[in-house]
């Protein structure tokens, strides 16, 4: 089994080596695609550390998508540059995924000093058990064919993780695998603990309820409940 693991960035030169250098050793069984909207390909640093380097439009959907095209693995494993795989992250999925469980996500910890962190990953964790929907801050991995059957991510502003396990669920149900990826829990720091709580909560209502994702992409990256 062949892995292909595509990361999205814009503006993350400074800290890409963070999420590159722990998974060299994976690279004998795993190709690393990078998929940039913020820097031509011929001045991105650390170039030696991924396999392909990509130039795109933003839009993190759009850009998962593009990395996906260019993959030669059977398994695809979407991860954000602010996070990092387990150890034995790639045994673990080839022991769970199969004919009938074609994608899947790992439960979460976010790095951090404040103890509201580790009831939020909890939440986290237990309400994608509940719902069969994953987030990307979980690292998301699929078959590439179950992948190109439900027609890719949408391409829409945000919220794309929730459409695309909306999509797969008709498929299969997601594996789960209690090993925990590391995501960096900046954002909830930067904005408040609990305002980043009911704001998560508020744009997930809101686009459960047919609100524009473009609007709510706004809102996420302001860190604001209305738009001024």
């Amino acid at each position: 089994m062949k892995f292909s693991i595509i990361i999205p960035t814009l503006n993350e030169e400074k800290t890409i080596a963070l999420c590159l250098l722990p998974l060299q050793p994976l690279r004998n069984n795993c190709e690393i695609i990078i998929v940039d909207a913020g820097s031509a390909s011929s001045d991105y640093p650390y170039a030696h550390l991924a396999d392909k380097i990509i130039n795109s439009a933003k839009g993190r959907a759009r850009q998962m998508n593009i990395g996906a095209t260019h993959a030669n693995g059977d398994i695809l494993i979407f991860l954000h540059a602010d996070t990092s795989l387990p150890e034995n992250a790639l045994q673990l999925i080839e022991q769970r995924i199969g004919i009938n469980k074609q994608w899947g996500r790992f439960d979460i910890q976010l790095s951090g000093d404040h103890f509201m962190l580790k009831i939020i990953a909890w939440m986290m964790n237990r309400r994608s058990r509940l719902t069969g929907i994953a987030t990307g801050d979980q690292v998301i991995f699929v078959s590439k064919e179950a992948f190109e059957a439900v027609g890719q991510y949408p391409e829409i502003a945000l919220m794309e993780d929730i459409a695309l396990s909306k999509a797969l669920k008709k498929i299969s149900p997601p594996v789960c695998i209690s090993a925990k990826v590391t995501s960096s829990g900046r954002r909830w720091e930067r904005y408040g603990i609990y305002r980043t709580i009911l704001l998560m909560w508020s744009l997930r209502l809101r686009y459960f309820f047919g609100a524009e994702p473009q609007l709510l992409a706004v809102l996420y990256s302001r860190g604001q409940f209305w738009k001024p």
